[in-house]
């Protein structure tokens, strides 16, 4: 959860992905527009059951600290427990509507449709810029439940999506981060591609160009080739591998296998030997056994990853998943903290490595804090100036931080 937007008695709190936080902009604009005052917007997640948890708390704390206030509720959460928030006294507003300044006044916004999907660009208060090109899935996943919450997958028109860009640009922000709920799916819908889509940003002064999650059976020569011979997208790939399992892969309904995975990264490594692999991991998925797991455990060390988003798994209401035999929730959070600390492993060692090199690092708002091109975090030893790309020289580590100081050009 980010925290609140205070805008004369307009709150914006977005919970969950990177995509949430670009469209939050979007809701506070659109809430902004209508003149709401004395005004609180929950952009909610559904990914798991605690993030659910997680909004229906703060809309009761909400509703109990701010009696009288406008308590409005949108996002993926309030698509699936529309009436539980609606009972609990709060506003509802679907994910489509989220944007439209209609929805923010007094008296609810008409149902509301759209095929295509608006580019949502987070705010000037960062130096990266979160740039939300694509929402909904086409899949069927066992396990999630984003397809009811956001629907089919849609894409904004390139065009949209590089005028958002340029704004990101003109307003100082050096870095975009390209999200979606299915990024890799992007253009599936009207005929392009991702790449394309990548392209055509290279063709504007951008300094650093990231992409969020990618489904890693839809890395493409011509993504793949982005990736690894393009020196302005950065060398980070934050894969949705979801378990190392064969088994457990065909029960998720994933499009790819183990093997597919480890050679993906190996070729990633060969091509750009500085890429760093992030990769989103359930622990404890309907089914799994020891051996199973045991899988998940080692495709950390078989693909490298030093950025997992690793987290038990929890049943969703209406899910394929939910039916299967479960394995519960202590053996599921037992198996995510296993994973994590391989993970935090992994990562120690490979920031170890990285003590004593140069890097450039885009500094933060705070002037003293920033990520180097493989998203390593760091730490300045002196303040420099928000918002630029400075050379530094990387010292020691300070837990999964590296400090770092400035370097003359």
């Amino acid at each position: 959860m980010s925290g609140a937007v205070l805008d004369g008695g307009l709150d914006v709190v977005n919970f969950g992905c990177r995509l949430n936080i670009a469209e939050g902009e979007g809701v506070r604009a659109a809430a902004h527009a209508a003149g709401a005052r004395d005004t609180i917007v929950f952009n909610s997640c559904a990914v798991t059951d605690e993030a659910v948890r997680q909004a229906r708390q703060a809309v009761r704390r909400a509703l109990r600290e701010r009696p009288g206030a406008d308590v409005v509720v949108t996002g993926c959460a309030a698509e699936l427990e529309a009436e539980r928030f609606a009972a609990m006294g709060a506003r509802v507003v679907s994910n489509d509507a989220k944007g439209l300044p209609q929805s923010y006044g007094r008296q609810p916004a008409a149902p509301t449709q759209f095929d295509a999907y608006t580019p949502a660009l987070s705010g000037a208060d960062h130096a990266r810029a979160f740039l939300g090109v694509q929402t909904g899935c086409s899949h069927s996943c066992t396990f999630c439940a984003t397809v009811m919450a956001r629907g089919t997958a849609r894409s904004a028109a390139v065009d949209a999506v590089v005028e958002a860009a340029r704004t990101a640009l003109t307003r100082g922000q050096r870095e975009i981060i390209l999200t979606g709920v299915d990024l890799a799916s992007y253009g599936d819908d009207s005929g392009t591609t991702l790449a394309a889509l990548v392209e055509a940003l290279l063709a504007l002064p951008i300094a650093r160009l990231r992409l969020s999650s990618l489904d890693p059976n839809r890395i493409d020569d011509h993504l793949f080739a982005l990736l690894t011979q393009e020196q302005r997208v950065m060398p980070h790939v934050h894969l949705s591998l979801q378990a190392g399992d064969d088994m457990v892969l065909t029960r998720m309904k994933r499009r790819h296998r183990r093997a597919d995975a480890v050679a993906l990264v190996a070729r990633l490594k060969a091509a750009r030997a500085e890429i760093a692999i992030g990769a989103d991991l359930i622990a404890g998925f309907p089914t799994e056994d020891d051996m199973m797991f045991a899988n998940s455990l080692a495709l950390i060390d078989d693909c490298d990853i030093v950025f997992g988003h690793i987290f038990p798994y929890s049943a969703r209401a209406g899910t394929a998943a939910a039916r299967m035999p479960q394995v519960g929730r202590a053996v599921a959070r037992e198996r995510a903290a296993t994973l994590r600390a391989a993970n935090m492993r992994r990562r120690h060692a490979w920031l170890d490595a990285q003590v004593g090199t140069a890097a450039t690092m885009l500094v933060e708002r705070d002037g003293l804090s920033g990520h180097a091109e493989n998203f390593a975090a760091l730490a300045l030893t002196a303040p420099a100036a928000a918002g630029t790309i400075i050379p530094v020289r990387i010292g020691a580590r300070d837990g999964d931080r590296l400090t770092a100081t400035e370097q003359a050009a």
